[in-house]
């Protein structure tokens, strides 16, 4: 051969080597199978922000996944009702839902941790206790005998104390009061003498309106609004110590969970942290305006709760805590973990956000 058709030769399958490469790498090394999920709800469809941000998740993870996990989202009542939505997951009939976990306390009451509880944790608070201070590994632990995995998606910050027919001028105005108030929120105010009645959201008008409850929280002014509760009762309360930072979760059948590969539970969990961020970021700009709407036009009275009321509520929420304890070993681990993060992140809050913000507002007058 001569030397001329040797380099042209070499040329040739060099460059068709490069194509070959090329095609190789270009092409995925394994075909990812299509994944579908059924989604349950706790929520109204469409309802702002607790069922918007349950549909805006959904739509994410299919969105961030190309459209190769397709959630299937199903409000209350289209697949099961609210409060169906754990069993329907931990079973396997569903593969996910969002909800709010302190619906589940009636199974073992550390679940309410994890939506909230009593002088519990704002939304950086139990941030922080998840995500550092081992609350997702007890959140495993507990979800994990129930055959779920959850995850953080979505929050709505200090709620609102609630709505009321009367004024509550003591700890006394409490008892006897029919109050719809979920988790150990409720379990409080049965302690001081009022009657908790758990109902979910699409529920809570019709009880109000016809007195078969005298009070309830639902969640802040944005949703109260919405709810229309200021029709059948004019006092709104504040702040709420059952709910100073209500996490929402998507909860997945654990088995299914396992079942995924690293990387999509990389994109579920990517999708619910970034749900948590915006839900809260929602609230807080919405929540002011529909505040000033309600009693600029609807004549609603806001009140602060007493000191002699919060005082009630601290001693009370003790003995709830105490009753949760004596459950077993794992809700007192898991009440533990939670006082040693309020504590710490607590005393640092103390001096950095409250701090500052008490100083701004005191300057600009706000």
């Amino acid at each position: 051969m001569k030397r001329r058709d040797l380099l042209k030769n070499s040329a040739t399958g060099a460059v068709a080597g490069v194509a070959s490469a090329g095609a190789i790498l270009s092409a995925p090394a394994v075909a990812r199978e299509r994944i579908e999920i059924n989604m349950v709800s706790t929520w109204p469809k469409d309802f702002p922000g607790l069922g918007t941000g349950a549909q805006r998740f959904a739509k994410r993870l299919s969105g961030i996944s190309d459209g190769r996990i397709q959630v299937n989202y199903f409000s209350a009542g289209e697949r099961v009702g609210a409060f169906d939505s754990f069993d329907e997951v931990a079973s396997g009939n569903a593969q996910m839902y969002h909800g709010a976990e302190y619906y589940w306390k009636g199974k073992h009451p550390g679940f309410a941790y994890f939506t909230t509880v009593p002088f519990g944790l704002t939304y950086t608070e139990i941030n922080a206790w998840i995500r550092f201070g081992g609350g997702q590994e007890l959140w495993d632990k507990l979800a994990g005998e129930f055959g779920v995995k959850g995850l953080m998606c979505g929050n709505t910050g200090v709620q609102m104390g609630g709505w009321f027919r009367k004024e509550m001028n003591s700890a006394d105005d409490f008892k006897g009061l029919k109050m719809r108030m979920p988790g150990l929120g409720g379990d409080v105010i049965a302690k001081m003498g009022a009657s908790p009645v758990s109902l979910p959201g699409g529920q809570i008008y019709e009880n109000l309106v016809s007195g078969a409850i005298d009070a309830t929280e639902w969640v802040g002014p944005w949703n109260d609004e919405i709810f229309k509760f200021y029709e059948a009762a004019k006092f709104y309360y504040y702040p709420g110590m059952h709910e100073p930072g209500a996490m929402l979760a998507v909860g997945t059948n654990k088995a299914f969970w396992d079942g995924l590969s690293t990387s999509d539970q990389l994109l579920v969990e990517a999708a619910t942290a970034m749900e948590n961020d915006v839900m809260m970021s929602e609230y807080n700009w919405k929540n002011g305006d529909a505040l000033n709407r309600l009693m600029s036009e609807q004549g609603v009275k806001l009140r602060e709760f007493s000191d002699d009321i919060y005082d009630a509520f601290g001693e009370a929420s003790e003995e709830v805590f105490e009753d949760v304890q004596d459950h077993s070993p794992l809700a007192k681990e898991i009440h533990e973990s939670f006082v040693n993060a309020r504590s710490k992140v607590g005393a640092w809050a103390k001096i950095s956000d409250q701090a500052y913000v008490s100083q701004r507002n005191r300057v600009l007058g706000l």
